[in-house]
């Protein structure tokens, strides 16, 4: 029994199904929000709820089973357990008190064509990862726009106090302008105060924009291909665990050639 299940969570057709089941679900309760749809076909879609959520369950047993006499070890796997925790959330009853949390865990079945794709586990890795080290380049960030909004308060205060009359305002201001929309509009409603608006801007840009935010991609790539390298030793290192037992093996066997030999010449 334990192996047919793991003959059937480790097929192909198996992996396809499920993620054609998710699309389905999704699908399903995306039609849910349409008045007129749910109103005229609310029974199917709700037919197809539960179904997919009888299948999600028998899926989910499959995949335990196939583990044997060890069903913890599924959930050494942190995927195998937000997969279990997103099945189980979703045999909540809709009603009650926590009609909230099924609601949500229902939702999160669409999540699980994460754990099925192994391009969108690497990605997700790779954004959980970053986190933080993102905190030096948002303390960074932080900063600047600390002294750039202190620099502003004091240059354009007068002039747009809209923009730059306090601190918070200044700091939203230069958030605004980090997303480069706008901002010569700003710009030109702060040169009345002095000409040289024009090199505050364009060095809060360059700075904050194209250096700052550099560095938040520059950190995602790296954390990227440290999960990859994490994701491709423990391969490598089964592979090598293996070639080095075979490089034991033949090399007792060579031993026990070697004495067969020696005590044939003694004969």
């Amino acid at each position: 029994m334990v192996e047919y299940c793991r003959r059937i969570s480790d097929s192909s057709w198996f992996h396809r199904t499920v993620m054609a089941l998710i699309l389905m679900n999704a699908a399903a309760m995306g039609l849910e929000t349409w008045p007129a749809l749910s109103g005229s076909w609310g029974w199917l879609l709700a037919a197809i709820n539960t179904a997919a959520q009888a299948l999600f369950v028998v899926e989910i047993t499959i995949r335990i089973a196939a583990h044997g006499g060890r069903p913890f070890a599924f959930f050494k796997s942190g995927w195998n357990a937000f997969d279990f925790v997103v099945i189980a959330g979703s045999l909540l009853p809709v009603g009650g008190p926590l009609a909230t949390v099924a609601r949500l865990a229902r939702v999160l079945r669409v999540g699980r064509l994460i754990t099925g794709l192994p391009e969108l586990r690497l990605i997700i890795g790779t954004m959980l990862r970053s986190i933080p080290s993102m905190g030096h380049v948002v303390l960074l960030l932080g900063l600047l726009i600390y002294v750039y909004g202190v620099v502003g308060c004091h240059l354009f205060g007068e002039a747009d106090p809209q923009h730059w009359g306090t601190l918070g305002r200044a700091a939203q201001t230069l958030f605004v302008i980090i997303t480069l929309e706008g901002w010569v509009e700003i710009m030109r409603a702060s040169a009345s105060s002095t000409p040289w608006a024009w090199v505050y801007y364009l060095s809060f840009i360059v700075v904050a924009v194209f250096v700052v935010i550099n560095l938040f991609i520059a950190v995602v790539i790296n954390n990227l291909e440290k999960v990859r390298q994490e994701e491709s030793d423990p391969s490598d290192a089964a592979g090598g665990k293996d070639a080095a037992a075979e490089l034991r093996r033949l090399s007792s066997r060579i031993e026990e050639l070697h004495a067969m030999l020696r005590s044939t010449r003694g004969v």
